[in-house]
Order: structure tokens, then sequence, then C-alpha cells
């Protein structure tokens, strides 16, 4: 009998273990969310994407000056140099997600414009466009679309070799 008693006794402890963890489980849930933006693109304008610092002459140029051509198609011509033709800065076009706002930036401060034939003799074949700025920081896609222009500064050395400069500018937009 005793044996009967312990054996049920370890029957209902064990059976009170059991109700007893099931009594002390909780559960809990959080929403989930997520939002799927579609891919941005841009672009340069088919028919203003050249940022063209226009014809540009040295006078008597003894050290490094500047051309800035600005986004709204201003050009300002440094000490020594005369700058002629017409100067223009490119306007891109970005399409993605409407509604969203996308920040502009430059990936790289400088880039290289080489002289197009290469070298000549010891003369400067090549210039840095620098200091890019941008109509806009910031795109407000209106409709999945929107656009900004940007200008930079061309540094021309006193040994500069006359000839067409080319090379391209990078520019890079993000979803804020």
């Amino acid at each position: 009998m005793k044996s009967i008693l312990r054996i049920t006794a370890a029957g209902v402890a064990l059976a009170t273990l059991g109700f007893a963890s099931n009594a002390s489980a909780a559960t809990g849930s959080a929403q989930a969310t997520a939002e799927i933006l579609s891919n941005l693109t841009v672009t340069a304008s088919v028919t203003d994407g050249v940022l063209n610092f226009g014809t540009i002459s040295a006078n008597g140029l003894a050290a490094t000056s500047t051309v800035v051509v600005s986004p709204a198609d201003a050009v300002t011509c440094g000490t020594n140099l005369t700058c002629t033709g017409t100067a223009a800065a490119p306007t891109f076009n970005v399409t993605g997600f409407a509604g969203q706002t996308v920040a502009v930036s430059f990936p790289a401060s400088t880039s290289t414009l080489t002289r197009s034939g290469g070298a000549l003799g010891s003369m400067a074949y090549q210039m840095q466009v620098s200091s890019f700025t941008s109509s806009a920081n910031s795109v407000t896609l209106t409709g999945g679309a929107g656009s900004f222009s940007i200008g930079g500064t061309l540094t021309v050395n006193p040994t500069q070799a006359p000839g067409v400069y080319s090379g391209s500018v990078a520019v890079q937009v993000e979803y804020n």
C-alpha cells in the first residue's frame, strides 16, 4: 500500500510540474512591415547632358586658375583666362517610386579631363574638375520623376596644352 501511495504521490508531483510549466509559458507578437521601392535610375539629359566649360584661352597665365560653371549655366572665368563660347551645366533625370525623395551626391571629389590626342611635349594634357555643385541636394520624385543640374570647377594649368579635353562626371542618387 505504501508503494502505491508513493507511486501516486510521485505521479501527482510530476503532473503538477507539467501544469506549472504550461502555466508559466507566454507568447507575444509584433507587427512586421516592409516597403518595396522601385529601382532608381539617373541619366544625363539627351538634349542637355554635358558639363561644358566653353572655350578658354590663357592671357599670361603664370599660376593655376579656374573656370566655374554653376548648375544654372553661369560661368565665372578666373584670373588671366578668357572664356568664350557656350558653357552649360548638364541636367540629370531621375525616375523611381512616386512621392519619395532622393539625395543627390557625387561619389568622387574630382574628375579628370584628358586632351584628345594625348600628351603634347612636356605640356599638361589633363585637367581636374572638382568642387561639384547641384541645383538641389534632394529631389522629390513627383509622379515618379525628378531632375537636377550640376556644376563644377575646372582647374587650368599655366602649361596646359591646347586642344579639346573630355572626361566624365559621376552623380549618385539614393532614397532618403
